[in-house]
């Protein structure tokens, strides 16, 4: 028997035969071992792509990868340190502190005194506060190590302007069907011998994994393990595995991705688009009463006055939701969608609102005119407030046609109608008034 406290070199080698005699996922068996046996990617990896350029010139640069799981951001760092011929050390941003990052650090500078460069991989690398990022700086500078981050969440907002100007951030993508078919292939030729699926099964299996090459690994490992006498069809397959719950964060990029997508269904008049990124919320496990209020926001912002009644059909949606619940209550939502979608659009409000905002701040310190103001005093009449008002009500038409702005504001035009929907008759009734007063104050 083994001794408990065996060394050297013997020890050793019973770790590496055991090792090896431990099975292995089919992920981890599958993993690529040089840059062209990666599967997808092709907009980064290819020869005009920017590592392929950058591998052809002998010139790494510090990277961040940014994409979804399951992309390939790990395996491309470690094939890029075998390819440069860089030790490779890969950390994770959850599981390390500062002490660590300093042992990291000290080990990188020592292997380079020896004449070997480091690829730091840093996974998650978003999770790093402001100190913890800027602690990497020097020793990018100085050569000591070359880094590679991960993430998954857009670097723009979650890392530091400066660790950002002294890298290359490159997209990695989903795995297209295409991809994932490869990658099915593979496994079959490891695993010699097809997976008992129908064509139909076998797409839904692609449509499980959502782009995700691990995943999809993953579960066809589930079903090369299943003992059946005939290939499976779709229903069958989704009977034995759990459909892969949908990529969404609520606070992350793709929270804003998608009501991004929806607002722009809306705003371009596609109902059934708009319908769509409504559910992909909801499946995501969206909150449905911020998608009330974001709906709210749709009709005040893009249809507005060309529709008036679209601010009412979205309140009295989300009252429906409050009051019914879950699911009921989403069934209003979506109408409420359908209708904006097909609402008569507008933002000739948002952009006078805005452009009355832009003026104020520019003549923020003059007073109203004289004329409008009331004169409860009597030293406020001797000021002359409220001389030569002109009563509306009492002028023809009921329009005096005074002026409203500040005397030292020459008046502007805020307010342009379009010609659809309700504000369409709001435009008759701008220009009838906008040519009264010219006429009243010609007079």
């Amino acid at each position: 028997m083994a001794d408990l406290f065996d060394s050297g070199e013997a020890g050793a080698q019973r770790d590496h035969d055991a090792a090896n005699d431990a099975p292995r996922p089919l992920a981890d068996r599958l993993r690529p071992r040089t840059l062209a046996e990666v599967i997808g990617q092709e907009q980064v990896l290819g020869e005009e792509a920017p590592l392929g350029v950058m591998l052809a010139s002998g010139s790494l640069s510090s990277l961040i990868f940014w994409g979804p799981p399951g992309g390939g951001k790990t395996t491309i760092a470690r094939l890029l340190a075998q390819e440069t011929d860089l030790h490779f050390v890969q950390i994770s941003a959850i599981f390390t502190g500062v002490p660590d990052l300093k042992k990291v650090f000290e080990a990188a500078k020592i292997r380079r005194q020896n004449g070997q460069g480091t690829l730091l991989f840093v996974d998650e690398i978003h999770r790093f506060n402001k100190a913890q990022q800027d602690g990497f700086l020097p020793h990018m500078e100085d050569g000591t190590i070359l880094l590679v981050g991960a993430t998954t969440e857009n670097p723009s907002f979650e890392l530091n302007a400066a660790v950002l100007s002294r890298s290359q951030v490159l997209v990695l993508e989903r795995l297209s069907l295409a991809d994932l078919e490869r990658l099915m292939q593979r496994a079959e030729k490891a695993l010699e011998r097809r997976l008992p699926l129908l064509p139909e099964a076998r797409d839904a299996l692609h449509q499980m994994a959502d782009g995700d090459g691990r995943a999809l690994l993953n579960l066809i490992e589930q079903v090369a393990a299943w003992k059946v006498d005939q290939p499976l069809g779709r229903e069958a397959l989704a009977t034995r595995l759990m459909r892969r719950a949908a990529k969404y964060d609520k606070s992350g990029d793709e929270h804003y991705n998608l009501i991004s997508a929806l607002h722009k269904s809306v705003r371009g008049s596609d109902p059934d688009a708009a319908l769509y990124w409504f559910a992909r919320m909801l499946e995501g496990g969206e909150d449905p009463k911020y998608l009330a209020r974001r709906l709210t926001r749709m009709a005040v912002e893009d249809i507005a006055l060309a529709d008036p009644q679209a601010q009412a059909i979205c309140l009295q949606a989300w009252e429906a939701y409050e009051r019914l619940g879950s699911p009921e209550g989403e069934l209003a939502l979506a109408q409420a969608v359908i209708y904006l979608a097909l609402a008569p659009k507008t933002n000739a409000g948002y952009m006078a609102y805005k452009a009355a905002r832009r003026l104020a701040k520019e003549t923020g310190s003059e007073p109203p005119p004289k004329h409008i103001l009331n004169a409860p005093t009597k030293l406020m009449e001797e000021q002359g407030y409220g001389k030569g008002y002109d009563y509306d009500h009492n002028a023809e038409d009921g329009f005096s046609g005074q002026n409203y702005f500040p005397d030292g504001v020459k008046r502007p035009v805020l307010y342009q109608p379009v010609e659809r929907g309700f504000e369409r008759e709001l435009r008759k009734r701008t220009e009838f008034f906008a040519k009264k007063r010219i006429q009243r104050q010609g007079e």
